[in-house]
């Protein structure tokens, strides 16, 4: 059964939602108070409340103790074109923000069949996954995480906590021109790991690019790739 204070909470974000995206509030604009929109929708402050509190942690929304809630100033939006020729560092600088990465991790991963295959390897050989946190004006945007067998690159266990562009590091082993097959686009809602990472509530959308990147002289796959962007700073361009 429908359960009706959860709908009328519904009614009441769409509506306001509405109303922000229509432009009706500017930038630090105080919205109405509980008592305003309980009157208008005849409901209870404490559904108001609960819909007020569900746009503060989709971070619309900020509140100043006693005087209500007021819109928050238009977020990051980067505007990012999805290729695998070019790396992220690339075309970050490309667009002139301030931007840098942190190494977050190296480690050997336990067999899985999926990337195993996707690297083209055999059971007997071992992989490493390697993250890179991106830092867009200081917000952490995307984590890039990267499998590569030892096989191809012998000291990966070594240097992969050190490394913060895995285009830089194959560059420096040889490689110079890359390419991907098609990738896997998906959509969830961050774990608690990744909502530590991002700084961001629960109800910020992630996007999930996997995907593989092959040298294009000698046609090896280097690496199987788990992209995990923050979907509110972006604007996706795909081709």
């Amino acid at each position: 059964m429908l359960d009706i204070k959860n709908k009328k909470d519904t009614l009441i974000i769409d509506k306001l939602l509405s109303d922000i995206v229509s432009g009706r509030y500017k930038e630090n604009d105080k919205l109405p108070s509980e008592n305003e929109l309980a009157d208008k929708y005849k409901v209870t402050r404490i559904t108001v409340r609960k819909a007020y509190n569900r746009l503060e942690e989709m971070e619309y929304l900020y509140s100043k103790q006693g005087k209500g809630r007021y819109l928050k100033g238009k977020q990051l939006k980067i505007d990012l074109h999805l290729s695998g020729s070019v790396s992220f560092s690339d075309k970050m600088k490309d667009k002139g923000y301030d931007f840098y990465t942190k190494n977050m991790f190296c480690e050997e991963v336990t067999y899985n069949e999926k990337i195993y295959n996707e690297l083209g390897i055999g059971k007997s050989d071992k992989v490493y996954k390697i993250g890179r946190l991106r830092f867009v004006e200081n917000i952490p945007i995307a984590l890039h995480v990267s499998y590569v067998a030892k096989s191809l690159f012998k000291d990966i266990d070594r240097v992969g906590r050190e490394i913060t562009s895995m285009f830089q590091y194959y560059r420096s082993r040889g490689y110079s021109e890359f390419n991907s097959d098609e990738s896997v686009l998906s959509i969830s809602f961050p774990t608690y790991y990744e909502r530590g990472i991002f700084e961001c509530s629960n109800l910020i959308p992630i996007l999930i690019i996997e995907g593989n990147c092959i040298d294009n002289k000698t046609k090896k796959v280097l690496e199987f790739s788990k992209i995990i962007y923050r979907s509110d700073v972006f604007k996706y361009q795909i081709k």
